[in-house]
């Protein structure tokens, strides 16, 4: 009689291998498709546009701060590797746009050191971010 119950409740077990199977494959593929939001390690006051437009696949992004520091990737670089820093950033997405956050009380001829930088490294299409009113 002991035997015929213990065969009943092996019959009646659930096998959760292959859901947890199915369920590690869905959060690797999570994890792999996810898309991070990058920053490029400083914050800035962005000045205010009326015509700013939402701009989508900005992969390279550099930050100016009031105290024209750049910033790319979290760290601090000075205006003669700005080239470098773009072309190595390039390399990894050659279809890559640079965005430059700058500060409102940022100095302008720093922002058009660092597009012409950004045109030198062979950038297409470099825009300066701005907060929309």
């Amino acid at each position: 009689m002991s035997r015929k119950i213990k065969a009943e409740e092996e019959t009646g077990a659930i096998d959760l291998t292959p859901m947890l199977d199915v369920v590690f494959i869905m959060l690797i593929f999570f994890i792999v498709t996810a898309s991070f939001i990058k920053e490029p390690g400083i914050q800035v006051n962005r000045p205010d546009a009326t015509t700013a437009a939402l701009k989508k696949n900005a992969n390279i992004l550099i930050a100016i701060n009031d105290q024209n520091e750049i910033w790319i990737n979290k760290n601090e670089v000075d205006i003669r590797q700005v080239k470098t820093q773009i072309q190595l950033l390039l390399a990894e997405n050659p279809k890559g746009a640079v965005v430059i956050q700058a500060d409102k009380d940022s100095n302008i001829k720093t922002l058009t050191e660092v597009t012409q930088k950004a045109r030198e490294a062979g950038v297409g299409d470099v825009s300066v971010s701005a907060e929309n009113r």
